[in-house]
């Protein structure tokens, strides 16, 4: 589901694709805690009295395994073999993508007028959560979007397909698809994947949570921290690391190896 205008007929909603086992996990864990509410609500109305049985919402479980996601990302070998094989429009997407953490919908609303290469930022009107971000460009992620504006109008759009026109809902899936088959990733990836990449890499650098989470437009730190705390530099990891004795146990051994004949 999406944001919808007070004034629509309609909920406004988009297609998951139920291959994206990411996607499949983030809307089960929605679910569940909405049922979580849901639950408690009635449970109230029940122990006041205002329904005679629990028996309706008692047996309804909630989804299995899915709080605690195994985040994919690409590594740095990964990034250059898909943007090498994407094609030139595609390219620059996933480019954006990787260089800024930026969901597809808000790459795909970004306006020239929304690049402000002085203080090397991006606005991001229209977030997931309804808040408005702005988003730090790196000297890399600076150097794309003065490629993608120079000379353009204040009011296009910053991503264009081949045709000259915007991207529309789900019309990155089949292509990035396509890309990953030609540059041997597999399973293939969804586009968010490339988001995890950003996020990861500053994990990996010991960039703050509270910093990235910023940078994604994460309400607060849990979610972050649920997705990218164990992947950051550590006084636990690096003391074991560095005080544990070596065993010798990777060198050569007596034993050989059993042999079919």
């Amino acid at each position: 589901m999406l944001r919808t205008k007070r004034a629509a007929r309609t909920r406004s909603t988009k297609p998951v694709d139920a291959t994206d086992g990411d996607a499949m996990r983030s809307r089960r864990a929605s679910a569940n805690r909405i049922l979580t509410v849901l639950k408690a609500v009635l449970n109230h109305a029940w122990h006041e009295r205002r329904l005679p049985s629990d028996e309706a919402w008692r047996p309804v479980e909630p989804f299995k395994k899915v709080d605690a996601p195994v985040v994919r990302y690409l590594s740095r070998d990964e990034c250059h073999l898909l943007v090498n094989t994407c094609p030139t429009d595609l390219r620059t997407l996933v480019r954006g993508a990787l260089l800024t953490g930026a969901r597809y919908g808000e790459l795909c609303r970004l306006r020239v007028a929304d690049v402000n290469l002085d203080s090397g930022t991006l606005a991001i009107r229209h977030a997931k959560g309804g808040k408005p971000r702005h988003i730090i460009l790196t000297d890399e992620g600076r150097e794309l979007f003065t490629e993608l504006t120079a000379g353009r109008k204040s009011d296009a759009n910053v991503f264009l397909r081949e045709d000259g026109r915007g991207w529309g809902p789900a019309q990155q899936t089949r292509p990035i698809r396509d890309a990953c088959d030609r540059a041997a990733i597999g399973p293939a990836i969804g586009f968010h994947v490339l988001r995890h990449t950003h996020a990861t890499a500053l994990a990996m650098a010991g960039v703050p949570m509270g910093v990235i989470a910023k940078q994604l437009g994460h309400a607060d730190t849990r979610i972050t921290e649920r997705h990218y705390a164990h992947l950051a530099p550590s006084y636990v990891a690096d003391t074991i690391r560095a005080s544990f004795p070596k065993l010798g146990l990777n060198g050569a051994t007596a034993v050989s190896a059993i042999r079919s004949t």
